[in-house]
C-alpha cells in the first residue's frame, strides 16, 4: 500500500531556511513510512507576483537539485512543491517530480493563472509576471496513478476529468488559497474534484503566517474518492497522511459507474495536451 504525506510548510522570506525545514519534515514523514511525499505551492519563496522574478531559479537549479538528493536520500517520489521556474524570458510557477533515484520524471507548470478582482477583499493578477504551461504531468507508483495541480487549476474540472481519463487515481494540488477565497471553496473544490472524478485527491498548501503580505488559508487536506475527509490540518506547520486503498478507489467507481454511463453522444472532452 502506498503511503502520501503532504507537507504543510512554514514558509520564511530565507530560501534556505525553507529548504532546510522542508528536509527536516521529508526526514520525518519517512520515518512514518511515507513513500510518495509532497511540498506546498511556493515552498521555498514567498508568494505574490512582486516575489516572482526575485526567487525565480532555472531547472536544473540550487533548489531542484536539492529536492534531487533528498528523494534519493529517502528513496522516495517527491513531488518537490513549486518554485518560481526562468526559462528564457519567461517565469513560471512550475513542480518537479523526482523518483527514488533522485531522476526528475516530470515537471508540470501552473496552466491556470490566478487572476481575480473581488471588490473591496483581494485583487491579484498572476499573468502580469507568470507564464501558464501547457502540459499535464501524471505519474505512477506501484500501481497509484498520481496527476497534479496547482492552486487557481483546482477550480477548473475539465483538469481533474482529462487526468481521471489518463488513468489517474490520486490528484494532488498544491495551493496557497487566501483568506477571503480559502474558507469559502477550499475544500469545498477538494471534495468536489473526488466526487467528480472517484479518486482520491490532496491539496496541500503552506501554512499560515498572519504576518505576510500574502496569507495562505492553509488547511490542507486529502480526501478519499467518495468524498470524505481523511486527513486535514489547521493552520500551523504539519504533515498529513493518507494510505492509498486502491479497493475502495475500485468499489466506488463500479458501484457508481458514472464514467461509462457519460453521454458521448452529447458531450465530450478533448485532450488538446501535449
Amino acid at each position: 500500500m502506498v503511503k502520501f504525506a503532504g507537507i504543510q510548510l512554514v514558509v520564511s522570506a530565507c530560501k534556505h531556511t525553507n529548504l532546510e525545514r522542508a528536509s527536516n519534515l521529508i526526514a520525518k514523514a519517512v520515518t512514518e513510512g511515507a513513500k510518495v511525499v509532497c511540498l506546498p505551492e511556493c515552498f521555498n519563496s514567498l508568494y505574490g507576483t512582486q516575489y516572482f522574478e526575485e526567487y525565480a531559479e532555472s531547472i536544473p537549479g540550487p533548489t531542484s537539485n536539492y529536492l534531487s538528493n533528498l528523494a534519493k536520500t529517502h528513496k522516495i517520489h517527491l513531488i518537490g512543491g513549486s518554485i518560481p521556474e526562468r526559462l528564457e524570458s519567461n517565469l513560471y510557477n512550475t513542480c518537479c517530480i523526482f523518483n527514488p533515484d533522485g531522476k526528475l520524471i516530470k515537471k508540470y507548470s501552473k496552466i491556470h493563472l490566478f487572476d481575480i478582482d473581488i471588490p473591496g477583499k483581494i485583487t491579484f493578477k498572476e499573468s502580469d509576471v507568470l507564464t501558464a504551461g501547457n502540459n499535464l504531468a501524471l505519474f505512477e507508483v506501484e500501481g497509484v496513478t498520481f496527476g497534479l495541480g496547482i492552486c487557481y487549476d483546482l477550480r477548473f474540472p475539465e483538469l481533474g476529468h482529462l487526468m481521471r481519463v489518463k488513468g489517474a487515481h490520486f490528484l494532488v494540488y498544491l495551493g496557497a488559497f487566501n483568506m477571503v477565497t480559502g474558507p469559502i471553496y477550499w475544500e469545498l473544490l477538494t471534495r468536489a474534484r473526488a466526487v467528480d472524478n472517484q479518486v482520491y485527491v490532496a491539496c496541500i498548501a503552506p501554512a499560515r503566517d498572519t504576518d505576510a503580505s500574502y496569507v495562505s488559508y492553509a488547511n490542507s487536506l486529502v480526501v478519499d474518492p467518495s468524498g470524505r475527509v481523511e486527513a486535514r490540518c489547521d493552520a500551523e506547520e504539519g504533515i498529513l497522511y493518507c494510505d492509498v486503498k486502491m479497493d475502495l478507489v475500485q468499489a466506488i467507481r463500479e458501484s457508481i459507474p458514472t464514467f461509462k454511463q457519460k453521454r458521448r453522444d452529447l458531450y465530450d472532452m478533448v485532450d488538446k495536451s501535449s
